[in-house]
């Protein structure tokens, strides 16, 4: 390590065109060199190596074309024979992962589908958001490199799309006329772009969006999606745009009762749906049912609620509430989409051209959203065996937004959070799977009284055959907690498991991750949100106002797990009770980063926020809002280093997210006496609040043994003040 340290510091290269051609000739030494760099003084130095061999490794890539992409399609081919093997070797427990993802995907591409169609005045409807989710998705599950991502329309397609119209219907050589087919010009620049993206391994670069922008633009989507949500019941009270304002429906009265049953509706569905979320927190009902609350509660909170809706007085018109519209898959105004490729030359070649500029933003906003909703579909917490295909996806990814530029439907992509949910689904598959194999082997080998090696070789010969894991070295380092939960310690090979031993339990609570990594499941899901389109006539009895809810829900289920909502709270948290902050899970950066470097972190991300929602209100120059998200590639490696410390920015700009188990905290100090300046003081009025139940009586209050234990373990700590410090771990 030494030798590395002291060549690297003290090199001389000369000239950086010198510097770039020895580093190009011992990059592997240099690369050794900058990572095990530790003297401060030559901080600068080893970073300036770092960068200038970054420049190198890209020049690299630049000069060797589908590199990557090869790598992808030879890696992944070893394996796809396998992929849909381990599908159908799950038999019918596939499904249940199936519909989970299925609900998942086909809720918000119906309400995006009824966003589109009022924006477009019904040129794209929900119609077009299913085929197009479903299209794409049955080819990413047959020839894409990574079966766990899911594709289908996202927010920022609905976003881009609404520009385009915009601007074609002012466009007196476009119109509404043309308006798909220039949208069309979009898709096929942008597919180029993504080619060339692909072939010259752009996916490496991946990485430097950081969480930083991911927030940010996550945060962007959420309140977009709360706007929408108030746009669309602020509607419920107006007379939507072409329609005969004659009919009694549009009079005052039932245009407010419209808005008012809007406004029921909406909130009926948020609110019923974030609570069928948290059932498995339940304390009511058995483990399964809250289970089954929780996986498909939102689905089925959409149906109670539509159900409602037709619970009205019959004196009420038929068209109150106001329901989906979307015309039927098979009527003309539908059909016409899929012949809209004999129009592509019917658009001005000056248009043509122009379409380069808004296909720049839609290619880098592909890619960013793309890899990033790959990547979380990976993380490396899911153990997965398979390796990735970065840079042959964006190829797929190209070729299909090519195809539905051509059949004049809006592109899919991959989406969050659907994919890490497929991902995880799929691990508790696995598990299962896992788990009933070896108990069932343990427990054979219980009652034949085999000795405890013997029960564990055998358990291990199951996990690597179900696992398809060669190597055995690295099965025995996953799998060492369980077997230390097997055998006691300085035991020989005849000794028999220990008797505390008990196969369901420590196998539930030892058994690594797991995924069950195959094709099956994303070509099911697709299927199924193809058989959506044909079921049109059931989903067009959806009330709008209900969508509009689920606008509203999705932007609140979106803020838990952001650091960048929970740094905005923790804003307007006084210091005298930051502590309860601390009691509970919290960041990491909680305990690491002073209170003022954190609010002056999120003032800059908030201001960054309102701007980047601001352009999204211009009317022609909004179809540049991805732009500022790539230029925080920018800001995030040269400007924010200079005003915040680099310990600090690497803990509020972390890759993973680390969450911090909670702290008890003493409300009294050490002496007894109340103290209006600790961390800890409360005022009367709460004390006797939580002393108090509804009805009026005093609780009386008495340790648990566990408590009591606790205390005593704890009786010598002393709680600080966190009056004078700018550090919440300290108090």
């Amino acid at each position: 390590m030494q030798k590395f340290e002291l060549q690297i510091t003290n090199a001389n290269y000369g000239t950086p065109k010198m510097l770039q051609c020895r580093i190009h000739k011992e990059r592997i030494f240099i690369l050794r060199g900058v990572k095990v760099c530790t003297d401060p003084k030559q901080k600068q130095k080893a970073c300036s190596f770092w960068l200038v061999l970054r420049g190198v490794q890209l020049m690299d890539l630049l000069k060797t074309p589908f590199k990557g992409v090869v790598a992808d399609i030879e890696g992944r081919a070893a394996w796809y024979k396998h992929d849909w093997l381990e599908g159908f070797y799950s038999g019918f427990r596939i499904l249940a992962p199936t519909m989970y993802i299925f609900f998942a995907s086909a809720l918000p591409v119906i309400a995006f589908g009824a966003q589109l169609s009022r924006e477009t005045n019904g040129i794209l409807t929900t119609v077009e958001t299913l085929a197009s989710t479903a299209i794409c998705g049955i080819i990413h599950s047959i020839l894409g490199g990574q079966p766990l991502l899911i594709v289908g329309v996202a927010e920022p397609t609905i976003i881009m799309y609404t520009y385009l119209y915009n601007f074609a219907k002012n466009q007196q050589a476009l119109g509404e006329r043309l308006y798909l087919a220039w949208a069309g010009w979009v898709c096929i620049w942008t597919a180029i772009m993504l080619f060339l993206l692909a072939m010259f391994n752009a996916s490496n670069v991946i990485s430097r969006f950081t969480r930083v922008a991911g927030e940010l633009f996550g945060m962007l989507i959420t309140v977009l999606f709360l706007q929408q949500a108030i746009k669309g019941i602020i509607e419920e009270f107006k007379v939507p745009g072409g329609v005969d304002h004659s009919s009694p429906i549009y009079r005052f009265q039932w245009l407010y009762v419209n808005g008012l049953l809007g406004v029921i509706f909406s909130i009926g569905l948020l609110y019923t749906a974030l609570r069928s979320r948290r059932a498995r927190s339940w304390v009511y009902g058995q483990g399964w049912l809250r289970g089954f609350i929780a996986d498909y509660g939102v689905p089925l909170m959409v149906i109670v609620w539509t159900a409602l809706s037709y619970a009205l007085p019959k004196d009420v018109p038929s068209g109150v509430p106001r329901r989906l519209f979307s015309p039927l898959p098979w009527e003309s105004s539908s059909l016409h989409h899929w012949t809209i490729a004999k129009d592509l030359f019917s658009v001005p070649p000056a248009y043509i051209f122009a379409a380069i500029l808004p296909a720049l933003m839609v290619a880098g906003l592909y890619f960013f959203d793309h890899s990033v909703a790959s990547q979380l579909a990976q993380q490396k917490e899911f153990n997965l065996k398979k390796p990735s295909a970065y840079h042959y996806d964006i190829l797929v990814l190209g070729f299909m937004v090519l195809l539905c530029g051509l059949i004049g439907i809006p592109p899919s992509n991959g989406v969050l959070p659907q994919s890490p949910m497929h991902t995880r689904s799929l691990a508790v598959l696995k598990g299962q799977l896992l788990r009933k194999k070896m108990v069932q082997t343990a427990t054979e080998g219980l009652m034949n009284r085999a000795s405890s090696l013997e029960i564990y070789g055998k358990m291990q010969g199951v996990f690597i055959e179900m696992d398809c894991e060669k190597n055995t070295d690295s099965v025995d380092k996953e799998l060492k907690s369980l077997k230390d939960a097997m055998l006691h310690e300085g035991f020989d090979k005849e000794d028999k498991l220990a008797e505390e031993f008990d196969p369901k339990k420590h196998i539930e609570a030892h058994l690594p991750v797991r995924v069950n990594e195959q094709r099956l499941s994303n070509l099911l899901q697709s299927l199924l949100v193809g058989a959506c389109v044909g079921a049109m006539p059931v989903i067009k009895m959806i009330p709008t106002s209900v969508l509009w809810g689920y606008f509203a829900y999705m932007a609140i289920d979106s803020l838990p797990g952001n650091q960048f909502w929970e740094r905005i709270r923790l804003m307007f948290i006084p210091s005298s009770r930051r502590y309860k902050v601390l009691e509970g899970p919290h960041a990491s950066f909680m305990e690491s980063v002073p209170s003022k470097t954190i609010t002056v972190f999120t003032i800059f991300q908030l201001v960054y926020l309102l701007i980047c929602f601001g352009i999204t209100w211009i009317p022609i120059a909004g179809i540049l809002f991805p732009l500022p998200f790539f230029l925080m590639i920018l800001i995030r490696q040269h400007v924010l280093p200079k005003f915040f410390e680099p310990n600090d920015l690497r803990e509020l700009d972390a890759a993973e997210y680390e969450e911090l188990e909670g702290v008890h905290h003493d409300h009294t100090l050490e002496d007894g006496a109340s103290d209006s300046g600790s961390c800890g003081s409360r005022d009367d009025a709460e004390i006797l609040d939580e002393l108090t139940t509804n009805r009026g009586e005093l609780k009386h209050r008495t340790f648990s043994h566990r408590e009591e234990r606790h205390l005593q373990a704890h009786s010598n700590a002393v709680q600080p003040r966190c009056g004078d410090t700018e550090n919440w771990s300290e108090c």
